[in-house]
């Protein structure tokens, strides 16, 4: 069975690959959970993010943004001695800033679904690509939604993040031509 090889050196990462990567994603809940785990990620591997995952969903009210987006100064110190979760002052500020602005959009265009599929007129875009190697890390489309997100107030959502949302969430269909899910990304599992 062959499959993307950035996946292929963790079970973690075959079965995130495997069951979710790619698969196109239309709940308010899962963007914001990715989101919040892709800012969180900035500068790190995702494997670091994937294997706490669990702690990040108990840390954020599993992932709740009207929850996340009512954190005080007295959550944040909590948050910031959760070893379990990046540690990072900066990104637990912009992920309740980031929740804030997520449900701004919910209440603009009636769900962030809504808005984040309405820059591709609801249709994935499906990439052919033979390598890894050949894979862009920002597009012309991650460029306008990160510009768009950061006029918004979005925070540590540059290109490259919002690239990496829009391949996982199935936005962007980026599985290479040879791999068992590139003609299947709509079905999990």
């Amino acid at each position: 069975m062959n499959r993307c090889d950035w996946c292929k050196s963790d079970e973690l990462y075959i079965k995130y690959h495997d069951e979710e990567w790619g698969v196109p994603v239309h709940d308010d809940k899962k963007h914001f959970e990715f989101l919040l785990l892709e800012s969180a990620q900035s500068g790190l591997s995702w494997i670091t993010i994937l294997r706490k995952r669990e702690n990040y969903r108990k840390a954020y009210d599993n992932f709740d943004p009207e929850k996340v987006a009512c954190y005080d100064e007295e959550k944040i110190e909590e948050l910031l001695t959760n070893p379990g979760i990046i540690r990072n002052k900066k990104k637990i500020q912009s992920s309740i800033t980031n929740a804030r602005r997520f449900i701004e959009i919910q209440r603009e265009f009636g769900s962030f679904d809504n808005y984040i599929w309405n820059f591709v007129n609801w249709r994935p875009v499906i990439n052919s690509y033979q390598d890894i190697s050949e894979i862009p890390a920002t597009s012309d489309l991650s460029d306008l939604i990160s510009k768009d997100l950061k006029k918004r107030g979005f925070k540590f959502l540059g290109s490259i993040t919002v690239y990496a949302h829009l391949q996982a969430t199935g936005i962007v269909n980026d599985h290479i031509d040879s791999c068992f899910r590139k003609n299947c990304s709509t079905i999990k599992g």
